[in-house]
């Protein structure tokens, strides 16, 4: 993977770890770094899904492929809170 397609790849998975986390209703007590984690394993997942489903390449912009990486990196986002969430709470 080149220069431009690890930066590509980080902004990519910051506007959809963002979107995802739009999504998901109440506050998220995740950093910032999760979030673009998340993210760009969401992009990475959805694209695949896309694919394999044959919805990846399409005229013009690819709304389904995004679809589903936001509905990925939504449940991404609630899982990675409920983790590190319960990371912080000791009884």
């Amino acid at each position: 993977m080149t220069v431009t397609g690890i930066i590509s790849a980080i902004v990519v998975g910051l506007i959809i770890g963002a979107l995802g986390r739009l999504v998901v209703p109440g506050k998220q007590n995740i950093p910032i770094w999760l979030t673009i984690v998340v993210g760009i394993v969401a992009a990475l997942i959805g694209t695949f899904l896309a694919r394999a489903l044959g919805v990846a390449s399409t005229r013009g912009f690819d709304w389904i492929e995004l679809i589903i990486q936001i509905v990925l990196a939504a449940g991404g986002v609630i899982l990675a809170a409920n983790v590190y969430g319960r990371r912080g709470i000791r009884r």
